[in-house]
């Protein structure tokens, strides 16, 4: 049977412990534990659920594969019979969450010879009973763009991050929810597309830069929005091995030039008593949550 799974490319890969296996030189390695996030509808839902449980186990590998749409008993079959084979081969038994919202296709798929762990099996019921009203057992209802306005809202606020990035859009920065300032390579587009996408939030950036240095103070085009920026900054050992990556062996790179703007802007933002924070060590999803805790946002997963 040919496998319909692929890698799934989240960035809790990356933190955990990547282990090739067995080979032939004769070296002790742990192959890794299969994972499979399985769902009838976008498989998001069952990813978020399974990656934020497997974080909590950085010594074990593994590896991951995603199967979206699993909405037939046929479909449902196939999927039991790739774990199987799969588990066979490893001589060890796959884990797999799901979201299933169909019972007769969950009950099918626990068929399997795994460690199964579906959110709807396990939550639903105790939600009907609290609610006294039994689930509609609607598929892909979370990310579905039918009556739901909040998905326009964030395609629009992508748009607009699109739009604002380093600064292009002085003029509309009086749409903006939020700006954040910090020197160049800080992190502040990928937040900025993080907080639009997931939150709706309109994020524009601003890149200080060795034009808006001759004097210690705020850039003019950021004078009257005062109230909507947030800091970012960055230690500068880091910034510069970010920037040789960009423009190898550049004074734009050098350890002297990062440190000197680095050191210019969080005067600034303290002169301004404008809120920062120093992103060296936080994901993208931790900058974003504590700008939005930090800024008194009304957070809500869109």
């Amino acid at each position: 049977m040919q496998s319909r799974l692929n890698s799934h490319p989240s960035a809790i890969i990356d933190r955990l412990h990547a282990l090739k296996p067995p080979h032939e030189t004769g070296k002790y390695d742990i192959m890794k534990r299969l994972v499979y996030f399985i769902s009838d509808g976008t498989g998001i839902t069952a990813e978020t659920l399974g990656h934020s449980l497997l974080s909590q186990f950085t010594d074990v590998a593994f590896e991951l594969s995603t199967l979206p749409y699993v909405d037939s008993l046929e479909k449902a079959q196939e999927a039991v019979e790739e774990i199987n084979l799969r588990g066979a081969e490893r001589q060890c038994l796959p884990i797999v969450f799901s979201s299933i919202v169909n019972p007769v296709i969950r009950n099918h798929l626990a068929t399997a010879k795994a460690q199964t762990l579906d959110l709807f099996e396990r939550f639903l019921p105790a939600l009907a009973l609290t609610l006294d009203q039994q689930p509609k057992q609607l598929v892909g209802q979370s990310h579905s763009i039918d009556n739901n306005p909040s998905y326009t809202q964030r395609i629009e606020a992508v748009h607009y991050a699109l739009d604002n990035d380093d600064g292009q859009q002085l003029k509309d920065y009086e749409n903006a929810d939020l700006i954040l300032v910090g020197v160049s390579r800080c992190g502040k587009t990928p937040t900025c597309l993080y907080l639009a996408l997931h939150f709706g939030v309109r994020a524009a950036n601003y890149p200080i830069t060795e034009e808006d240095m001759h004097k210690s103070s705020l850039p003019s085009a950021l004078q009257a929005h005062r109230h909507k920026l947030f800091g970012l900054t960055i230690d500068s050992e880091r910034l510069a091995s970010i920037r040789h990556e960009r423009r190898a062996n550049s004074n734009y790179a050098s350890f002297e030039q990062c440190d000197y703007e680095v050191r210019f802007v969080e005067s600034i933002l303290k002169k301004s008593r404008v809120p920062y924070l120093n992103s060296t060590q936080l994901s993208i999803e931790e900058i974003s949550a504590k700008i939005l805790k930090n800024t008194g946002f009304n957070r809500h997963i869109a």
